[in-house]
């Protein structure tokens, strides 16, 4: 988190808040890479295994319960979903983008190869993507499919961050371990930020922080 004053602090919230306070908007799914929108606003961009909660925890960043589908099927996001807050006259700050899972997928193996390829043709080559936060599931930790991907954007140079999701599923003491357990892991990563976020989207908890860190990234 980041480690500012009481009132520095309080005031990066608040940024946090006003920057998700308005209703965001649905605007493109993107099969491929030709169907990806102009670049234009910032774009963050969120990625994880199949089922980690990537549509929930974007549901409960912008307070919606329903902007980004959710499904207990793995696979279920096979497109880059774009976000972003509506009543701009111009350019929005700021795009979301819902990348689909990787690992498992009950699909056709073709099918799930190609959605890897999008992501990473896209992660390779989207210059207005200012930041990737990489979901990973807490009660699993980093498993070999996310560490693949860590791989990739250490080389693409993508700057990225992870947020540990379902923390309220953890026994007391766990977090803390997981959290020391996973930043020893990306300690000699290049492009990793230093810092973790804890979520659970169930409970709403970890929304303020993670609305502070994109607010910062955003006013940079």
């Amino acid at each position: 988190m980041p480690s500012n004053g009481p009132e520095e602090n309080e005031a990066a919230l608040e940024e946090g808040r006003l920057l998700f306070a308005r209703q965001w908007e649905f605007i493109r799914g993107v099969p491929s890479m030709k169907f990806l929108p102009p670049e234009g606003p910032m774009e963050i961009s969120f990625a994880g295994r199949s089922n980690v909660g990537k549509s929930s925890l974007i549901n409960a960043l912008v307070n919606q319960r329903g902007l980004a589908r959710t499904s207990n099927t793995p696979g279920r996001t096979q497109e880059l979903n774009y976000f972003v807050p509506s009543g701009f006259a111009d350019m929005p700050p700021l795009a979301i983008v819902d990348m689909p899972g990787y690992g498992f997928a009950k699909a056709p193996k073709s099918q799930v190869e190609a959605w890897t390829r999008l992501v990473f043709d896209y992660l390779r080559g989207r210059s207005t993507l200012r930041r990737v936060f990489v979901l990973i599931d807490a009660r699993h930790g980093i498993k070999p499919n996310d560490a693949d991907v860590l791989d990739l954007l250490d080389t693409a140079a993508v700057s990225y961050q992870i947020i540990l999701t379902k923390v309220d599923k953890l026994k007391a003491g766990q977090l803390a371990k997981l959290e020391d357990a996973t930043l020893a892991k990306l300690a000699k990563r290049a492009a990793a930020f230093p810092e973790i976020i804890t979520t659970s989207s169930e409970k709403n908890l970890g929304m303020a922080e993670l609305r502070q860190t994109i607010a910062g990234l955003v006013l940079k």
